[in-house]
C-alpha cells in the first residue's frame, strides 16, 4: 500500500471534522453531500472501506510520521548536527516604514 502524504491526511481529517460539525449544526443536503465526499476521499486515501477505519489508518500514518521525525531529530542531535537557525520576527512598523521610502 502506498503511504498517503501526511499533509493531505491532515487536510482530509480537518475537512471531515468540519463537515461533521456543520451537519450536526444544520442538516442540509449540501452538508450531507460534503460529508459523503470527504468520507469517500478519506477512505480512498487510506485504502479503507469505512470512515472509522479511515480515521484510524490516518492517525496511524500521522503517528508513524511523528515517531520518524522525532527519531531523526534525536539522531541528528546525538550526532552533533546543527540546529536550525532561529528566525527573528521583523518589526512591522520598521518594515512598513522601509516600504514607504
Amino acid at each position: 500500500m502506498l503511504t498517503p502524504d501526511p499533509q493531505v491526511l491532515r487536510m482530509l481529517l480537518a475537512r471531515y471534522a468540519t463537515a461533521r460539525i456543520a451537519l450536526l449544526e444544520q442538516d442540509t443536503a449540501a452538508g450531507r453531500r460534503a460529508l459523503e465526499d470527504v468520507t469517500h476521499t478519506l477512505c480512498a486515501a487510506t485504502s479503507t472501506r469505512s470512515v472509522e477505519d479511515a480515521v484510524l489508518a490516518a492517525d496511524g500514518v500521522l503517528e508513524a510520521c511523528r515517531s520518524t521525525a522525532t527519531a531523526a531529530g534525536t539522531a541528528q542531535s546525538a550526532a552533533g548536527g546543527e540546529r536550525p537557525a532561529r528566525v527573528e520576527r521583523a518589526d512591522s512598523r520598521k518594515v512598513g516604514a522601509d516600504l514607504h521610502r
